[in-house]
């Protein structure tokens, strides 16, 4: 027998304390790859949503809140802002492109998202079917809209005042899909984009004056209506130093970057998966002194064996070799247990949680994961090795005596 069949045997025949560092190893090492999961595709996803935005200028509030319901839509916007004060930053020669953003209606949940073609292209968004929108209350709506929805291009709706479900539905502006956007892992997939003027339109009061909508949106003189924020790029990194506080100083407005926010924001949130990932490093240095504990004490029940082994030729390495094998295979087996548990968990939890399906994926695997195979076998011969240590010096001939 060789030694893989013999560890193999050995562990079989020890079922239950077997059974149960494998899943203790397993629950720690699941932990942590549902930390490294989520954790990385989170981050990705803000990094690639904030890319090319170097300032977001809306209403005076919170920074934080204006990054992410202007970015990542994720959160109410802080006010509006007039067209009259916006214009002043995006005429500004240190504006290389500011595309505005009108907010406040949302379809089933999906938030209608009032802007120009610019938003478009910084996106990268390419169109499955259709066309982009040229005329007022035409939209484009995104992959998951389409999904979930099961708008179809020719489609009508209503949009509903608001960014969740309950609230006043503008039944008499109706919204044509004119195209449905191929699917790219931003946040476009789960928007309708319209023009500027169709936002405007759903909320005017007089007939006449929805039917006067333009859809080039810089081109309306009238100075009342708002918009809801701008994305800004600069021209030039001298832009970063004058340009937010030239906005802190107009009005309403104010400058919040991306980068120092969502800097922040990880920050706050790296506390808390810092304090999990702790415990489930806890639960896998306590696994792997449980497997310590049984392979120390399973050497002397195991000392007859041994000597036996010895008697019939095996040498001291091999013996030694043989706990180290144990030790290793053990920590390998509990730590792929645990992987594969930590990506069904997240499998599962997209599947219960519709919203989080096209945000974290389960068939993602980080270079990470392979790490902890590495440290698996590094912990494992540690565990192993004071056990291995004493069968190597194991006196055999008192052993039979006995």
């Amino acid at each position: 027998m060789n030694l893989a069949s013999i560890s193999f045997s050995y562990l079989k025949a020890n079922r239950m304390s077997t059974a149960l560092n494998l899943l203790l190893l397993a629950f720690g090492v699941s932990v942590v790859v549902i930390l490294l999961l989520v954790v990385n595709q989170v981050e990705d996803r803000f990094s690639r949503n904030a890319k090319d935005i170097s300032l977001v200028v809306g209403a005076k509030g919170s920074p934080l809140q204006l990054i992410l319901s202007a970015i990542y839509h994720i959160d109410y916007p802080t006010g509006n802002i007039k067209i009259k004060d916006a214009r002043k930053v995006m005429k500004n020669p240190l504006v290389k492109q500011a595309i505005p953003l009108g907010l406040g209606d949302s379809y089933n949940g999906f938030r209608i998202v009032g802007t120009n073609h610019d938003y478009f292209k910084h996106f990268n968004c390419q169109l499955k079917e259709g066309k982009l929108w040229e005329k007022t209350l035409e939209a484009v709506i995104g992959s998951d809209v389409a999904k979930i929805s099961g708008l179809k291009i020719g489609d009508k709706f209503a949009g509903a005042h608001g960014l969740e479900d309950g609230g006043h539905v503008h039944e008499s502006h109706d919204y044509v899909v004119v195209g449905i956007m191929q699917p790219n892992g931003m946040v476009t997939d789960k928007l309708v984009l319209t023009a500027m003027e169709s936002v405007w339109a759903v909320h005017e009061e007089k007939k006449e004056e929805t039917q006067a909508a333009n859809t080039d949106s810089t081109a309306t003189n009238d100075d009342d209506k708002e918009y809801t924020a701008l994305l800004i790029k600069y021209r030039s990194p001298m832009g970063a130093v004058t340009l937010p506080r030239l906005v802190n100083s107009i009005g309403n407005l104010q400058a919040a970057s991306p980068a120092v926010e969502i800097s922040r924001l990880f920050n706050l949130i790296g506390i808390g998966a810092d304090i999990l990932r702790f415990f489930a490093l806890a639960i896998i240095c306590i696994s792997f002194l449980s497997m310590f504990g049984v392979l120390y004490n399973a050497l002397k029940e195991r000392q007859f064996d041994i000597a036996l082994m010895r008697t019939l030729g095996a040498s001291r390495l091999k013996v030694f070799v043989l706990i180290i094998f144990e030790g290793v295979l053990l920590a390998v087996l509990g730590t792929c247990l645990g992987i594969v548990l930590g990506h069904s968990g997240i499998a599962l939890f997209a599947s219960f949680y519709k919203q989080a399906e096209s945000q974290i994926s389960a068939v993602v695997w980080l270079s990470e994961e392979f790490y902890l195979i590495g440290l698996a076998i590094f912990a494992g011969f540690l565990s192993a090795f004071i056990p291995a240590l004493q069968a190597y010096k194991m006196d055999i001939a008192k052993i039979l005596a006995k």
